[in-house]
């Protein structure tokens, strides 16, 4: 079996539905493809929960070490860590009852993508959270 992503309108849908973004390797460094991205969203009125190790705070959020860590359940992991990464965070998505899985544009992990999906996770993979938003949403704000 093959993993596909959801089609287009799935993939509106989930981003109009969503407001909990839980960034897994969001860095403090400004350059950083996943500091640009989590900063557009939360621009555009989403709550980032960063997730880093040996982090305090990311864009004005409080850190957290892993998945474990959080103190709620966010609407949707965004993923920014190797696909070899992938399948712990996929467990951990599963362990926690978390429903929505995006591994950003040049994550692919098939296998892992599979696993979540036999879970019941949406899973988007080897797609930019950030580009869709702008391409599917409305200003949250």
């Amino acid at each position: 079996m093959m993993f596909t992503n959801p089609d287009t309108e799935i993939i509106r849908q989930l981003l109009q539905q969503i407001h909990t973004v839980a960034v897994v390797g969001l860095s403090p460094n400004e350059s950083r493809p996943s500091f640009r991205v989590a900063h557009g969203l939360q621009k555009r009125g989403y709550r980032i929960i960063p997730v880093r190790p040996m982090v305090d705070k990311v864009l004005g959020e409080q850190a957290y070490a892993d998945l474990e860590s959080l103190p709620e359940l966010p609407d949707i992991v965004d993923v920014f860590r190797a696909a070899e990464h992938v399948p712990a965070i996929v467990e951990s998505c599963i362990r926690l009852g978390i429903k929505h899985l995006w591994l950003q544009e040049g994550i692919i992990h098939e296998a892992a993508a599979l696993r979540a999906q036999a879970a019941g996770i949406t899973v988007v993979m080897n797609r930019c959270l950030w580009r869709d938003c702008m391409q599917f949403c409305e200003h949250k704000t």
